[in-house]
């Protein structure tokens, strides 16, 4: 039987690692929980980065979010690439490894964009044996992200919940809930996300994406370049009260801020948790009422 969180502790409040930034962590200190980093920005890297990464993570813990793994194209598994992710996790010690239920190219071709699956039941047996394979080559369970999409197949058959629902359950992976990118997809794709939410195993989520996205009137697209909305802030509370508080990492990828002002949007997730604790977790009476940030 899996255990709660697959064994994986609840790191706290963290921010995506980015260069830009390590200045100022040297000056005056991470000020955050925990890092998550690009896996493949530190594949083969030697250099500053690689320097500054290694000290940090003496101070704070390390989670590697991978976004080459393709676990759902019909290329075969790139083994060379594992290497270098199995190798890379030994020598930084991550407290988990993530990636995305997705697909990144074909022909040998990297298209640097996650992209969506048709999800029926012939691609969930594929993207289950694969996953296995993976997690067996690492030696520990994988980390998988729900994506943002801006189309669906028509042929697909299975909601998207329940495609990762049963990947978790089957194969014993952890879940990264990104409750930006349930709702942008859900925006985009006219389904609710709160009831996708409430869908997931709450015992196979490890940790929680905020992000804000760019609105485009019609699509909400994925930048990771704005502040969180209220609409995920919302999402976020609800997804804390049915997982019962696991790690929570802000990712910020374009138009970066200051490292002060990123810590300032980070420090509204422990406030609203904070505020809402013990009425509204596991262990107190649970209020429906969705809270607002002021």
């Amino acid at each position: 039987m899996t255990q709660p969180r697959l064994g994986l502790p609840n790191l706290g409040f963290g921010v995506g690692l980015r260069t830009v930034h390590l200045p100022h962590i040297a000056e005056h200190g991470a000020g955050v929980d925990w890092f998550e980093i690009i896996s493949e920005n530190f594949i083969d890297h030697h250099g500053y980065a690689r320097h500054a990464l290694d000290g940090l993570r003496q101070a704070v813990p390390i989670v590697m979010h991978g976004v080459s793994l393709s676990i759902g194209s019909c290329d075969p598994l790139n083994r060379g690439y594992l290497e270098q992710l199995r190798r890379l996790a030994e020598e930084l010690r991550p407290a988990w490894l993530s990636d995305h239920l997705c697909w990144t190219g074909v022909a040998a071709v990297n298209s640097h964009d996650l992209l969506p699956l048709p999800l029926t039941e012939e691609s969930y047996r594929h993207v289950r044996d694969r996953l296995n394979q993976v997690q067996d080559f690492l030696g520990r369970p994988l980390v998988l992200e729900n994506p943002s999409s801006y189309l669906q197949f028509s042929h697909s058959t299975i909601p998207e919940w329940a495609f990762l629902s049963r990947l978790a359950q089957e194969c014993g992976c952890g879940l990264l809930l990104d409750v930006n990118n349930v709702y942008v997809s859900g925006y985009n794709h006219g389904f609710d996300p709160a009831h996708y939410i409430r869908q997931l195993p709450a015992e196979h989520i490890v940790q929680i994406h905020l992000a804000g996205p760019s609105d485009c009137g019609d699509c909400l697209i994925d930048t990771h370049d704005h502040p969180v909305p209220e609409q995920v802030w919302q999402l976020y509370l609800q997804a804390q009260r049915h997982c019962g508080g696991v790690s929570t990492l802000l990712e910020w990828d374009a138009d970066i801020p200051p490292y002060p002002d990123l810590l300032a949007e980070l420090g509204k997730a422990r406030r609203l948790l904070d505020e809402q604790a013990p009425e509204t977790l596991p262990g107190g009476k649970e209020s429906h009422e969705p809270a607002c940030l002021a």
